[in-house]
């Protein structure tokens, strides 16, 4: 963007260390209560401690590198069911845990989505209003049918999956994995069936869904911090919206992480976009180096920490200490 843009670093600078080092902590809080989140859930569904608070949160970290590093932040569920897997929870149960972390994300951001693109159309920027819904109506509609199926009737892989596998691995494995798979498919039905309804779940749910609206929050607050260094208008209920905006806009499936398409999403919504016309202002809006710094804040140094978090949790192994060697007087003679 610095190559494309006439945004220099010392543009990015001029937001100031104090804003941007804040904004950075607002969103490691975001993270760090997406780890809470976690924690409760495995707490709650799963029923037992399957690990230290400490060590869940490194998990929940090391997944959420994978996702923001794909397209649609997709990929970090299979790191946190591997991790769950590896401390015998088994495949349904671990599958229950992270659908409920997805469908949670996906409740409160594509519900925020639509607040923020009916407030869009009120204010007449209709072209990111429009885009918001057609983007986050489909992925609410999805993930409702997943839910609701799922508590009636057991998914299972396509025929043709056998198939496509077949071209790739032995059939014999292909066979077994398929089979491995709709058995967990089966076992995270079986826990929809049984959690689907009850008081108790919708209770645990709801705890679920009021930490990730804090999340959110936390979010919104990274970048108001931050407009705010330069003088801006935009107050905490824009910004809450605007970083919304950003998020639906990032899971379309273009660019890893959202990238270019997250800046583009808050961008629109800040400067009211209603015309497709207007995309070619963006490189002359005074407010570009401050969503370029809030990219930098709230995504490239927090995949730093979620990196490390991921090489601890895949390297970090308990090795016995080997013994000290013996000396020629330890023998006896």
């Amino acid at each position: 963007m610095f190559v494309f843009t006439p945004v220099s670093p010392h543009d990015i600078f001029a937001v100031g260390v104090i804003p941007f080092l804040l904004s950075f902590v607002a969103t490691m809080a975001k993270i760090f209560l997406q780890a809470i989140r976690f924690y409760y859930f495995i707490r709650k569904f799963i029923g037992k401690d399957i690990s230290s608070f400490w060590r869940i949160c490194l998990a929940r970290l090391a997944g959420e590198f994978v996702t923001q590093t794909t397209p649609s932040y997709v990929g970090g569920e299979l790191v946190r069911i591997a991790f769950l897997a590896k401390n015998n929870v088994p495949a349904g149960k671990a599958a229950w845990v992270t659908t409920m972390e997805i469908i949670a994300d996906v409740f409160v951001g594509t519900i925020l989505a639509f607040i923020a693109a009916i407030n869009a159309l009120f204010v007449g920027a209709t072209f990111i209003g429009i885009l918001l819904i057609l983007i986050a109506l489909p992925t609410f509609g999805f993930w409702f049918f997943i839910l609701i199926y799922s508590s009636k009737k057991n998914i299972r892989l396509p025929s043709f999956s056998l198939k496509i596998a077949k071209k790739f691995i032995s059939e014999e494995k292909a066979s077994k994995g398929i089979i491995s798979v709709n058995k967990a498919l089966d076992d995270l039905c079986e826990m929809s069936r049984d959690n689907f309804g009850s008081f108790k779940s919708v209770k645990i749910f709801s705890v679920g869904i009021a930490i990730t609206l804090v999340a959110f929050l936390f979010q919104g607050l990274s970048f108001l911090i931050l407009t705010h260094s330069v003088h801006s208008h935009v107050d905490l209920f824009i910004s809450f919206m605007a970083t919304s905006a950003s998020t639906i806009l990032g899971t379309l499936p273009i660019t890893i992480g959202g990238s270019g398409l997250a800046e583009l999403g808050i961008w629109g919504y800040i400067t009211h976009l209603n015309d497709f016309t207007q995309l070619g202002h963006i490189l002359s809006d005074s407010q570009l180096n401050v969503i370029i710094a809030w990219r930098i804040a709230s995504y490239h140094i927090p995949l730093i920490i979620m990196w490390i978090a991921l090489m601890k949790l895949a390297l970090g192994k308990n090795y016995p200490k080997p013994s000290a060697p013996s000396t020629f007087t330890d023998h006896k003679m």
